[in-house]
């Protein structure tokens, strides 16, 4: 077996992210020690009942004292708060990082209160399910996924390595980029997904006759799929609203004048215009399956509740895989 990377890794937080983390970790060999802290007693008893750790506290700063590497796994809104409270007592040396779906606002928030000999790596898995809380992590959620970080000037090349190399062995791709172009990049990949979801579902739950009479019986359409995304943790993607507007904002309006752009063609009947369309964006479904994040099988339907993870595949009994929500 290969020796640990780090001694000890303190995981604040511990949802769906963090409990994914702390399995991998186990797995793999890669600390001596994990110690879990989240607020919520009962969400913190359930992950001692599961055995995610080895010491386990409702107060983050007792749990990242001593640590090697602190990874903080909250909804982004909470992460300057969080930084205040564990900063008296971060090791000099140790690596602080993060999983937040935004970057600029994380490293606003946070930065004022890293001490100087800590190494700060912004970053952000890009994995994740519509499920939350400590029973929803598995191992293989970050397999063949990508991990991007956002260094700030000055970041020590040979932390941002150890990082790294972290994250491959969670079975993660690297890449880095500019906070900002981080946050506009999502937004277009993964947050303007969410709020469309939101939104079609909530249009849905208003019309209550058609909700209740035909949406949920026939929701093995594309409806099916939005709820899924809907189904997200709400105080996650409420701060990703508030704290990534800018980039949200611009994607809704380019969004808007793209629909408008649909719309007319779908008045007009200019058939040339939505076949291009249509075959522009089958193209970018094909790409994103020979980029191996997604898989091309038939999809008629979940038959069970009931998840099944493989290792290579990270997908479901019905051979869908598992789709990150980021």
């Amino acid at each position: 077996m290969t020796s640990p990377m780090f001694e000890k890794i303190a995981l604040v937080g511990i949802g769906l992210i963090g409990s994914s983390l702390a399995r991998v970790i186990r797995r793999e060999g890669l600390a001596s020690h994990v110690a879990i802290s989240t607020r919520s007693a009962a969400t913190l008893a359930r992950a001692e009942e599961l055995g995610l750790g080895d010491s386990y506290t409702t107060d983050a700063r007792q749990a990242v004292r001593d640590a090697d590497l602190v990874i903080v796994s909250v909804p982004v809104g909470s992460s300057g708060e969080v930084a205040e409270d564990i900063a008296p007592a971060l090791k000099q040396g140790a690596i602080l990082t993060d999983v937040g779906s935004t970057k600029a606002s994380v490293i606003a928030q946070m930065q004022p209160y890293v001490p100087a000999g800590v190494h700060f790596i912004p970053g952000h898995p890009l994995a994740g399910t519509e499920k939350s809380g400590p029973d929803a992590g598995f191992a293989e959620l970050f397999e063949n996924r990508w991990c991007i970080f956002t260094p700030l000037p000055g970041t020590d090349p040979a932390a941002l390595e150890k990082l790294s190399e972290f994250w491959r062995r969670c079975g993660s791709n690297i890449d880095t980029m500019d906070p900002q172009h981080h946050d506009m990049t999502l937004a277009i990949v993964s947050h303007l997904p969410h709020i469309i979801a939101y939104n079609i579902v909530g249009t849905a739950e208003d019309l209550e006759s058609v909700t209740k009479s035909e949406v949920i019986k026939y929701s093995a359409s594309g409806f099916r799929d939005f709820t899924r995304l809907a189904a997200s943790d709400p105080t996650m993607w409420r701060d990703v609203c508030l704290h990534n507007k800018d980039a949200i904002l611009e994607m809704l309006a380019r969004f808007s004048e793209d629909l408008a752009s649909l719309q007319r063609a779908i008045r007009w009947g200019d058939g040339e215009k939505l076949f291009d369309l249509f075959t522009r964006t089958r193209a970018v479904r094909r790409s994103i399956i020979e980029a191996g994040q997604d898989i091309d099988v038939p999809d008629l339907g979940r038959q069970t509740s009931e998840v099944s993870y493989d290792r290579d595949l990270c997908r479901d009994s019905a051979n869908r895989p598992s789709l990150p929500n980021i």
